[in-house]
């Protein structure tokens, strides 16, 4: 089992030519379904007393490594020339269904055989639910990259939410968690925001509602014209979805400085880093194959946004320099 390593440090294996990927899924779904049915024997056969025969012990172990292996080979077929996004969700998930395959033998191993366990109990349904991943991975890169978008595009959601729900609190954001009479924190005013810091927040919550629509506009360009026909094509997903997984984090380090007590400074220095961040998604994508003319208008209509919000923060935060 220690195949878990080689998944996650490995190079995939090129020059199996020609790569049908059809034939490749076909190939890891039936590699996941062994291993989950080797899952359940190797279970069933600790769960209760006499203890396995020597001989069964092997042949059971046999199979779970053959198991193992097999889905690690397969895994191995997929070249990066099928897309590095895509590449790494099937390697998450293959490499998932291998350690949770060593959790359940770990699991046997350090249990008393009297009763089924609630760990091994757990530890097989682990399994099971990592091989059955397979039939919601997507099927090239084109797919990949809208979900990896998809995912950004939550988190960016979550931010700018919590964000608005803190600022509708009033002058005070903590007045959700800190009480007036257990904490006393209440007349400090390192808990509240200035006037200053207001004016400055509206124009980072002006970059933070941009994030959200550059990541719901590219995601649905990547829908409406995206392909994985030509190495070309697959290598502008790549990179857009490399820019793009920049958004979510900035944008959290964007809304970490925005509570008080405010370093204006901060706040500016983690602006400029997120707008550099979208004006780099948008250029990355006006120059690939998701962005025919009729697209443009937003692409430029956004940067503008952008440079707008920014330009704004410098004013606010000029005297900080």
């Amino acid at each position: 089992l220690r195949s878990v390593s080689a998944v996650t440090e490995g190079e995939p294996g090129e020059g199996r030519e020609p790569f049908e990927l059809p034939r490749f899924w076909d190939a890891l779904g039936q590699t996941f379904k062994v291993t989950s049915q080797e899952a359940t024997k190797l279970s069933l056969a600790f769960s209760r007393p006499p203890v396995a025969s020597a001989e069964d012990c092997r042949k059971l172990s046999e199979d779970v490594q053959n198991a193992i292996l097999a889905v690690a080979t397969v895994y191995y077929w997929l070249p990066k020339g099928q897309g590095t996004t895509l590449r790494k969700m099937v390697r998450d998930a293959t490499t998932e269904v291998v350690e949770g395959m060593i959790q359940l033998t770990e699991t046997i191993l350090s249990a008393p055989l009297e009763s089924l366990s609630q760990e091994q109990l757990i530890s097989t349904g682990g399994v099971w639910e990592a091989c059955e991943q397979v039939s919601n991975l997507p099927r090239d890169n084109q797919a990949a990259v809208a979900s990896a978008l998809a995912a950004c595009l939550g988190v960016v959601k979550d931010a700018l939410e919590e964000m608005e729900h803190a600022l509708v609190e009033g002058q005070d954001p903590y007045s959700d968690i800190m009480e007036d009479e257990e904490l006393g924190f209440r007349g400090n005013r390192d808990t509240y925001w200035s006037e200053a810091d207001r004016k400055l927040l509206n124009s980072c919550m002006g970059l933070m509602k941009a994030s959200k629509a550059c990541l719901k506009k590219v995601l649905g360009v990547v829908k409406a014209y995206g392909k994985a026909d030509s190495p070309e094509q697959i290598a502008q997903l790549d990179d857009l979805a490399d820019i793009a997984n920049e958004i979510s984090p900035s944008v959290d380090e964007l809304a970490l400085s925005m509570y008080p007590p405010m370093n204006q400074l901060a706040v500016r220095l983690n602006a400029a880093k997120l707008a550099s961040v979208l004006k780099k998604v948008l250029e990355i994508t006006k120059t690939s194959h998701v962005c025919p003319p009729s697209e443009e208008g937003w692409v430029q209509f956004l940067t503008g946004a952008v440079d707008h919000n920014m330009n704004k923060i410098k004013n606010f935060t000029q005297g900080q320099l």
